[in-house]
């Protein structure tokens, strides 16, 4: 049962190119809204959140880092459209997979630590002691603050897979058992399905906030 249960991520292979994986990147083919001469209510929903996530990433970076600002914005929407794709019926989810989340977090902190040590070697250092750590305290505050540096990467990736995957489970357990449960129960089931359908959407922008966020916090510390 809980093989057939989590077989629903796994990738389809076979002989020629799997195409499952391309669900990643389609979703910037079907939304051509620059073609617009006037823009459309899509448009104005996007543009006045794209405003907003710029106006918070620029209070944690400076107004002069714009590049990290417009990089967390790009991930936020990369995260966000994959994270909705997944919830259409016969899509894949790649976000839900470690190998799509760490292929993000991996290089973007892999870069942040080679810029801060290389160019702010200084502060890196006076990182690992926190203000006012007591001189025999000192190792230990090097040694967890090297740790929990080290961390952040599987965090983030595993964050955002754990929750993506939690969701579906759930409506996958759900599902099953709505074939199987008597005539009467099964309102209820299609019931509790549209709340968790809508709790989904919630967490996909929730996942997309954190890690774009938490992305932006790791390079303020840095710059």
């Amino acid at each position: 049962m809980m093989t057939n249960l989590f077989s629903t991520f796994d990738p389809a292979t076979s002989i020629k190119m799997s195409l499952n994986w391309t669900s990643t990147l389609i979703s910037l083919c079907i939304l051509p809204l620059s073609f617009w001469l006037l823009p459309n209510r899509i448009n104005i929903i996007m543009n006045n959140m794209l405003n907003s996530l710029y106006n918070e990433f620029k209070l944690l970076t400076g107004p002069n880092n714009k590049g990290m600002t417009i990089t967390g914005i790009t991930l936020f929407m990369f995260i966000l459209m994959n994270n909705i794709m997944g919830l259409l019926p016969y899509i894949f989810t790649s976000s839900s997979h470690l190998t799509f989340t760490m292929t993000m977090a991996l290089p973007l902190w892999l870069s942040i630590m080679i810029f801060g040590w290389v160019n702010h070697t200084n502060h890196m250092l006076a990182h690992l002691v926190p203000t006012g750590t007591p001189a025999l305290l000192m190792p230990f505050m090097v040694l967890i603050e090297t740790i929990s540096n080290l961390i952040r990467p599987g965090s983030l990736a595993v964050r955002l897979t754990a929750n993506m995957i939690a969701g579906h489970l759930l409506m996958s357990l759900l599902g099953n058992n709505a074939t199987s449960a008597e005539t009467i129960i099964i309102p209820f089931i299609m019931i509790i399905q549209v709340l968790l359908m809508m709790f989904e959407m919630a967490v996909a922008f929730i996942q997309a906030y954190v890690f774009s966020i938490l992305s932006t916090l790791y390079a303020s510390e840095v710059m």
